[in-house]
C-alpha cells in the first residue's frame, strides 16, 4: 500500500461547492440530479436550468473520477451559470523514478511549460500548516480549432510535501477569467486548511 494510504486528509469544502462522487460507484445520472435540486432550489420550477446543471455536474463527477483524486469538488456560486471552477485534491507518490519526494519535485512537476502553455507558468514557495509547499499559477489553450483559436484553461496549484514519501496536489482550473483573482484566492484559502493526520 501507498504510504499515504495510512493517512487521513482532510480539507475545507468552500460555501457552493458540491462534492463530486470520485471515490465511489454511484448512479451519476440520479446522483446528478439530486445535486443540481439543491443548488437550484425545489421552488425553481426552471426545467432547461435544472437538466443543464444536472448534465453538467454528471459530467464533471465522471471527468474527475477519470483522474481518480482524493476528493473533487465542482464550485457552482450561481447555479444560473454552472461550473465555475473544478478543485481536485491528488497525492502523489515517491516511486523508483523519484524515490523521494520534495517540494522541488513537486515545482518541476507543476510549473513544467508545456506545449499549450498560454503564458510561463508562475511559481512561488509557501508553507502550509501540511507542510513546505509551492504555489503555481498556470493558463493552457484548449481545443484549438482549425482557425487556430482555443479556449483558456487557468489553473491556481498546490504541491504540498506531506512526508518525504508522498504530497498533495490542489489544483482549480477555471475558464472564466473574469474571476481569476478571486479563484486564486479561493485556492489559497483552501490551501490553508488541507490537514494530513496519520
Amino acid at each position: 500500500m501507498p504510504e499515504f494510504a495510512a493517512a487521513t486528509v482532510r480539507m475545507r469544502t468552500p460555501e457552493d461547492a458540491v462534492a463530486l462522487p470520485v471515490r465511489s460507484s454511484v448512479d451519476l445520472r440520479g446522483w446528478a440530479a439530486e445535486a443540481a435540486r439543491g443548488l437550484v432550489g425545489p421552488d425553481d420550477d426552471v426545467p432547461k436550468l435544472f437538466d443543464a446543471l444536472a448534465a453538467e455536474l454528471r459530467e464533471a463527477a465522471a471527468d474527475s473520477h477519470e483522474r481518480g483524486p482524493i476528493a473533487a469538488l465542482s464550485y457552482v456560486p450561481e447555479p444560473r451559470l454552472g461550473e465555475l471552477a473544478r478543485i481536485e485534491l491528488s497525492a502523489l507518490v515517491a516511486d523508483d523514478t523519484y524515490p523521494a519526494m520534495t517540494v522541488d519535485l513537486l515545482q518541476r512537476y507543476l510549473a513544467a511549460p508545456t506545449p499549450v502553455s498560454y503564458r510561463p507558468p508562475e511559481a512561488e514557495l509557501r508553507t502550509l500548516p501540511a507542510g513546505p509547499a509551492v504555489r503555481v499559477r498556470h493558463a493552457y489553450v484548449q481545443d484549438v480549432g482549425r482557425d487556430g483559436l482555443g479556449t483558456v484553461l487557468e489553473t491556481c496549484a498546490y504541491g504540498i510535501r506531506a512526508d518525504e514519501t508522498w504530497g498533495l496536489v490542489l489544483l482549480t482550473s477555471w475558464r472564466a477569467l473574469a474571476h481569476t483573482d478571486a479563484l486564486c484566492e479561493l485556492t489559497d484559502e483552501l490551501a490553508e486548511t488541507v490537514r494530513v493526520t496519520s
